[in-house]
């Protein structure tokens, strides 16, 4: 039994940091570009843009599953 709190502590720490890691990286991609990600999504209704951005938080996904792997 305290061998599996210890994997579901593990596993929660993991879960954090990569959400932690995933919003930072989001953020910076959001300071790299030009305006403002979220206005040109909503308020314009930017698809084109919504897609590259949703691309974009698979890619990075991918990326910090495989570091935290």
């Amino acid at each position: 039994m305290e061998e599996l709190l210890n994997h579901l502590g593990a596993a929660a720490v993991y879960a954090v940091l990569g959400i932690v890691l995933f919003v930072v990286a989001f953020m910076l991609m959001d300071r790299l570009t030009p305006g403002s990600l979220w206005k040109e999504i909503i308020d314009e209704h930017n698809t084109a843009l919504a897609i590259v951005v949703g691309s974009m938080s698979i890619g990075i996904s991918i990326v910090i599953a495989a570091a935290i792997w």
